[in-house]
């Protein structure tokens, strides 16, 4: 319980969120609960520390959309990425053991599986800390996780990705060293060498290692979640406010997006780190050890965390379906937030609430970013309505503003057609278009949405100038897909099955299934795909499209499902 003092406190910073500003408007100011509702969001859970303790913790809303029950303190979440940086903590822990280094080759560690050498990997090779600070050079951006009643894939066949694995395989396509790219499919290399170095269950390593030693009673790295945790869990919830079937998914790549948490649990990571770094405690990670993994080691990472150097502050941010959370901290003053939410729009909100939190705590190092462009045209389409917004995103575009982005509009669209208002999504994409011509995934998810429509002839126009503005372009390694389109609720269904269809799987990871499956017109757009995989194999390392290139469908082919991804 939080004292009066900081009660008072709290009840600022719910008062301090920034007003909405909209040209030629008087500022209006939203409560914490009217963006909320606004967004979507049935539930958040923030905790706040200052001065190396936790000062208050509250909750707002509700466990699942439309429910009644509340959520508390004790409501766990699902924290996403923020699994990396509490997972680098262990692997850390055992390098100080003397278990593996830091600097030696990973595969000297694996057993069951190794990483694939190359041309890439001639010279150098993949080691833990470029796994843990993110320029290991290996792909695999993140994953979807998997539908509670779904096949489970074992790591290795994650790794490997084959059946029913539904994301594509772990490689190197970049020297080692000599890139920043976030990768979840290194961490789930660190994962598999942790388990086959200590002969335990990923959950048992952790909960020995972090969890218990600093008291996170209310965490667990257990997929799926044993029921006794389960019942406490909220529900993750889609961004049109849609509840994810099955309550949540579950991810057999614990180290890279599997820890249930709450703030108050994560924000005792960051008060260890604090005291660690200060000297004041080694209950995982010795003061050494603690500096040199907040200590900036590729473009953006330290070891695990994201890290501002100058300012002491780390930070992560974390994804699953129909979850997000924010992790800010300082070392230097063992002062941070973590927000945590039941909504994939819990993002459109955190900015705004931690810029309060920050200013109420006259944190010096925290620099509120502006509203982005992609956050101010949402709103504007929540307020007003699609024209104001494209009519607002249009003279932006006219005026030269710095940082749009074709992804500005595209979110917005998927948002529309998330909430079955694919005709307004499909004006979306059309002005997308026209501001950002040359940019291949702009007419990628216009066909998708011509195709929801029905428009099939448009459709397949659009797709055809994906082959002409996306020809060179490399969409294999960071975040594939992402690039071929990853709409998590338009392109329901199951993993492409059956010896038929077995060919055409790598269509389905890059999100060219969904277009052959709803078109229903096979022959004609096959070719389509397959100078889309062409154009892709021919600048990218991964050599996996050789099946699709060789492949010729049968008259009695049938188009394969596709998957549901993020």
């Amino acid at each position: 319980m939080a004292s009066p003092a900081q009660a008072a406190r709290a009840a600022r910073v719910e008062a301090g969120l920034a007003p909405v500003v909209i040209e030629g408007e008087k500022p209006q100011r939203l409560t914490l609960q009217q963006r909320m509702a606004l967004y979507r969001i049935p539930g958040l859970s923030i905790a706040v520390f200052d001065k190396h303790a936790i000062v208050w913790a509250k909750t707002y809303g509700v466990k699942e959309a439309g429910g009644s029950e509340p959520v508390t303190l004790e409501t766990l979440f699902q924290a996403g990425s923020i699994s990396k940086p509490v997972t680098a903590l262990a692997a850390l822990h055992f390098v100080e053991a003397g278990k593996w280094s830091l600097d030696e080759n990973i595969n000297n560690r694996l057993r069951s599986w190794t990483v694939p050498e190359n041309d890439f990997t001639k010279e150098q090779k993949v080691t833990l800390r470029r796994l843990l600070s993110h320029s290991a050079g290996t792909t695999v951006h993140g994953f979807p996780g998997y539908a509670v009643d779904a096949p489970m894939p074992t790591l290795v066949q994650v790794l490997e990705g084959v059946a029913p694995a539904n994301t594509a395989p772990v490689r190197v396509d970049l020297v080692p060293g000599t890139k920043t790219r976030y990768s979840g499919g290194g961490t789930s290399i660190v994962q598999l060498m942790m388990v086959e170095q200590l002969q335990k269950p990923f959950p048992q390593v952790m909960r020995e290692t972090v969890l218990k030693p600093l008291g996170m009673s209310s965490s667990s790295y257990e997929q799926p979640l044993p029921p006794a945790l389960a019942v406490r869990t909220a529900t993750g919830t889609y961004a049109s406010g849609k509840s994810v079937a099955g309550r949540w998914h579950v991810y057999p790549e614990m180290a890279a997006a599997g820890l249930w948490t709450t703030p108050s649990d994560l924000a005792r990571v960051a008060l260890e780190v604090s005291s660690a770094k200060a000297g004041k405690s080694k209950r995982v990670l010795s003061q050494a050890m603690t500096k040199q993994m907040l200590t900036q080691q590729s473009e953006r990472f330290g070891l695990g965390f994201q890290v501002e150097p100058g300012t002491g502050q780390f930070r992560h941010g974390g994804s699953d379906e129909g979850f997000q959370a924010a992790f800010m901290a300082f070392s230097d003053t063992g002062s941070g937030v973590v927000v945590m939410a039941n909504s994939d729009n819990g993002f459109l909100l955190f900015d705004r609430l931690i810029a309060s939190v920050a200013a109420e705590y006259a944190w010096t190092g925290f620099k509120p970013e502006p509203v982005s462009p992609s956050a101010q045209v949402d709103m504007l389409m929540r307020l007003k309505g699609v024209d104001t917004a494209l009519a607002w995103y249009t003279a932006k575009h006219r005026e030269g503003l710095k940082g749009l982005d074709q992804g500005d509009l595209n979110q917005l669209g998927y948002r529309l057609l998330a909430d079955s208002k694919a005709a307004d999504a499909v004006r979306v994409f059309e002005t997308n278009v026209k501001l950002f011509p040359t940019d291949a995934n702009a007419y990628d998810s216009l066909g998708e949405a011509q195709l929801q429509l029905g428009q099939k002839e448009e459709a397949i126009t659009n797709y055809k100038e994906v082959t002409r503005t996306g020809r060179g372009e490399c969409q294999c390694g960071e975040g594939p897909r992402e690039a071929w389109r990853a709409h998590r609720e338009v392109s329901a269904g199951p993993p492409p099955g059956g010896s038929s269809a077995q060919e055409l799987e790598h269509l389905a990871r890059y999100d060219l299934a969904p277009l052959l499956e709803r078109v229903k017109d096979f022959d004609r757009l096959l070719p389509v795909a397959v100078t889309l995989a062409r154009v892709t194999a021919k600048s990218c390392a991964d050599q996996e499209w050789g099946p699709l290139l060789a492949f010729r469908p049968s008259p009695a082919a049938s188009p394969p499902k596709s998957p549901r991804r993020r």
